[in-house]
């Protein structure tokens, strides 16, 4: 049985960002990652926008760590090269009844700091994008896109040379609680167990991460941390329509996700989503007959774009606390000491803004541990 001092489950994007942060005070760090490489889940298939962190209600952990986050991402990309951009983003109101909504996210983003935030006319939001019609509107200037491989991969080689192990193809198959410390059994590719003896354990398996918490003897029920798999696709726009948009352009918020918007890559295309619908399981395909679902979300939003410009992108899953109908959900942040398990710590549903989150959640996770 091989001995360490902390284990983190997960090599998703908060996972890493723990690893590379833990690592500052520590070389005796070994993450497990059931897949062959980082970020194969959700930290890979989303809009890779750096967000500002007006959506979320003041005093949450949502809205507290995303400004930060924020912050962080944006110094860190410019100290290890890694490509973004900050484009800004607009969230417009096409009704009356979305002006009311903005202006409510406009005042939460002020009850939460958020800098670089105006209310926008119709006039001002011609100017800044002539194809898009709107009443009303918010830019958020703090707002923008990043390359979610490259900063991945920087987290991953700075938290190697810190000697912090990164076990791919290695997935975390029993978790127990021995003598005040943890015993984790650990399966291969080829099947085959291993045990790893640690006093902490970070649990950041994002989508599994409730199933994480159950092996380590947590119900995940009652403890208010059973995930909920809610699925989001993309539809990429013909490139006819490159350059057509300068910002990311965001419609009023739905209760389940920001709704379809038009998401910006860093090499100027344009793709629509994603979309929001709960799932029982993991499945990646993109259903291309919601082509015209996404055509009519956008038709008001977008006029210049035909429903032919449309075509099959790729999908993501996200983590949710919340069902369907169910009210805001916060991350679960927590040492489990009070659960007989200290030293284990829980990150559950760690959805958007979980990217632009991650360099502040890794600080907090260090806070908690001290």
């Amino acid at each position: 049985m091989e001995k360490t001092g902390c284990v983190i489950i997960g090599a998703g994007v908060v996972g890493l960002a723990v690893a590379e942060r833990l690592s500052l005070g520590s070389s005796e760090i070994v993450v497990l990652e059931r897949r062959d490489s980082f970020g194969r889940e959700t930290s890979s298939r989303n809009s890779e926008v750096i967000h500002a962190g007006f959506y979320y209600p003041a005093s949450s952990l949502k809205a507290e760590l995303c400004v930060e986050g924020n912050r962080l991402m944006y110094a860190f990309c410019r100290e290890n090269s890694v490509s973004h951009r900050r484009c800004g983003k607009l969230v417009v109101a096409r009704t009356k009844e979305e002006e009311s909504k903005v202006l409510s996210l406009y005042e939460q983003g002020i009850a939460n700091g958020v800098p670089g935030l105006s209310l926008l006319d119709a006039r001002r939001i011609s100017g800044l994008e002539p194809a898009v019609p709107a009443h009303a509107g918010i830019l958020s200037d703090t707002t923008g896109i990043v390359d979610t491989h490259t900063f991945m991969k920087r987290l991953e080689r700075r938290a190697q040379d810190r000697s912090v192990t990164i076990a791919y193809n290695c997935e975390a198959a029993g978790i127990l609680r021995v003598n005040g410390s943890y015993r984790i059994s650990v399966k291969d590719a080829d099947g085959s167990l291993m045990e790893l003896q640690c006093e902490r354990v970070v649990n950041a398996a994002g989508l599994s991460a409730d199933r994480i918490a159950a092996m380590a003897g947590i119900d995940p029920d009652k403890a208010g941390c059973r995930i909920h798999y809610c699925k989001g696709e993309y539809f990429s726009v013909s490139g006819r329509h490159r350059g057509k948009l300068s910002h990311l352009v965001y419609p009023a918020p739905t209760p389940i996700s920001l709704g379809i918007h038009g998401v910006l890559g860093l090499d100027g295309a344009l793709k629509l989503g994603p979309s929001a619908f709960y799932v029982n399981e993991i499945n990646y395909d993109v259903d291309g007959s919601h082509r015209h679902d996404f055509f009519e979300a956008v038709q008001t939003l977008f006029p210049f774009i035909e429903e032919d410009d449309l075509s099959p992108d790729m999908a993501g899953i996200r983590p949710k606390l919340q069902y369907k109908g169910e009210a805001f959900r916060d991350f679960v942040i927590r040492d489990e000491s009070d659960r007989g398990l200290p030293g284990f710590i829980d990150l559950i549903g760690i959805e958007s803004p979980g990217i632009t989150s991650a360099l502040a959640i890794a600080k907090y996770v260090e806070k908690i541990m001290k």
